[in-house]
């Protein structure tokens, strides 16, 4: 077992696990955190190299758990003075607390990403070159484009998580994107596409042309689409959403309610609803961080519990909850892979990791056809959400209007108001055609973000309220 995470400190896993040990005595759960990792960010803008960024960073987070209470701490000091104050600070959770100490994880012989140094390889100057050609590449033949925006990003981290008695998990886990963003103008008037991807992957595939190609050309394409939009309309009317990325409002406005935090404090409005119906028949939603090079994929969750899929909704029936360690103890049913945390500095909770709804059998076409008089929302940018009771705000970024079934002028300014539990009633048309999002996807919940990924099929919503931005 490699040592990697304690080399150079003032602190050995010997010493450590006696700290531990001594702490979890009497607590229902714990354990200590490891982490140390590397990251670089690199920017070309404005027709040069504008920044690059390269960080390092190591500490540790150590948790005790008593009952509902939790004790935590966190450092960067690796040391065991360090650990033995923190240890002190945790252990109030427990103080005369007599509890079992819960069963450890079960092992993974799973391995859903390779253990490459992207920050390392390749080197800094084929990381700039290729930005300068994915530039170039943007700028050529088009005059309209003005500004030209390329970032590639990476970071490696090992994690090993200790618990009493010995038993350790160790994590080795890359994570990269690379972002195109083009800005085009036309008559003094200026739109911006982006377009972006990444994964738990090394950076050859963004090295080839085929994958930068592809995002730079979408990109171009969105900026120049949004120079002829018109103003969206606004009022009640169906709405089809594409495949993909769009399903980041299904994440948003329904993932976090099936959160088992919100749902053992009954504050989702899921809570208490198990085997009960509150999706439209056809709608199976799962969550799944076991599948490979995906961006909210994980060998083991950040308490080492090996990830799985799960199924959340089946047939429009409740099936289940997204559960860490904690609140799968309190609520007595089985731990399912879902406790994330965003780093050493912060305890574990309930996450998604790449959380998407099954494909049915319509044809993506027909159910674009049926759409009437409507929105076809292709693709999302911001959004907000009250997480307790879905209610939601989200801005397309690019969407169309549809008349008699036949995909119109583009829009702009089109918002999609509503709430998640409602939508799940309201579908009427599930595609044929369901994917997963490029690998962009970043969540955030109390204050914590971690990387996640979405997916949907061509998705026919009834009755949704549009904001738009079109004066009658």
């Amino acid at each position: 077992m490699s040592d990697y995470i304690f080399d150079d400190a003032d602190l050995t896993a010997e010493q450590a696990q006696g700290v531990l040990d001594d702490l979890l005595k009497s607590a229902d759960d714990g354990e200590l955190y490891l982490e140390r990792g590397s990251s670089e960010a690199l920017t070309f803008d404005d027709g040069r190299l504008k920044t690059a960024s390269f960080d390092s960073s190591r500490g540790f987070g150590l948790r005790c758990v008593a009952g509902e209470t939790t004790g935590f701490a966190q450092s960067t000091d690796m040391s065991l003075g360090a650990l033995t104050r923190a240890a002190a600070a945790a252990g109030i959770a427990k103080s005369g607390y007599n509890g079992v100490a819960a069963p450890g994880p079960a092992r993974t012989n799973a391995a859903l990403y390779p253990d490459v140094d992207v920050v390392a390889h390749p080197e800094f100057g084929v990381k700039v070159e290729l930005l300068q050609e994915i530039d170039a590449y943007c700028r050529a033949g088009d005059p309209s484009v003005v500004q030209v925006s390329v970032t590639l990003s990476g970071t490696r981290r090992a994690v090993s998580i200790m618990r009493a008695g010995g038993e350790r998990y160790d994590d080795i886990r890359p994570l990269v994107r690379l972002n195109v963003s083009v800005t085009a103008e036309r008559g003094g008037h200026r739109e911006t596409g982006f377009a972006g991807a990444g994964g738990r992957a090394a950076y050859d595939e963004f090295v080839d042309p085929a994958a930068w190609k592809d995002l730079a050309d979408k990109a171009l394409r969105r900026a120049k689409t949004n120079l002829d939009a018109i103003p969206a309309p606004a009022g009640q009317m169906d709405v089809v959403l594409g495949p993909g990325w769009p399903g980041v409002l299904l994440h948003e406005a329904i993932g976090h309610g099936l959160e088992g935090d919100f749902n053992r404090k009954g504050t989702s409005a899921f809570a208490g609803k198990l085997g009960e119906r509150v999706a439209a028949p056809g709608v199976t939603i799962i969550d799944d961080g076991s599948l490979k090079g995906r961006r909210g994929s994980l060998t083991i969750d950040d308490e080492g519990t090996p990830t799985k899929p799960t199924v959340l909704i089946e047939d429009g029936i409740l099936k289940g909850y997204m559960q860490d360690r904690l609140n799968a103890r309190l609520m007595g049913v089985d731990v399912t892979g879902n406790g994330r945390r965003e780093s050493y500095s912060h305890a574990p909770m309930p996450r998604m990791t790449n959380t998407f709804m099954l494909g049915g059998e319509t044809p993506a076409e027909q159910v674009v056809a049926e759409l009437k008089n409507g929105i076809y929302a292709t693709n999302f940018g911001g959004g907000q959400v009250d997480i307790t009771s879905g209610k939601f705000v989200f801005q397309c970024t690019e969407a169309y209007l549809v008349e008699d079934g036949k995909i119109k002028a583009p829009v702009k300014g089109a918002t999609l108001i509503g709430d998640g539990p409602t939508v799940l009633t309201q579908v009427k048309m599930i595609g044929d055609d369901m994917e997963l999002d490029p690998g962009i996807g970043v969540c955030g919940k109390a204050g914590q973000g971690v990387p996640v990924g979405v997916g949907q099929p061509t998705l026919y919503l009834e009755n949704l309220t549009v904001g738009g931005s079109a004066v009658a």
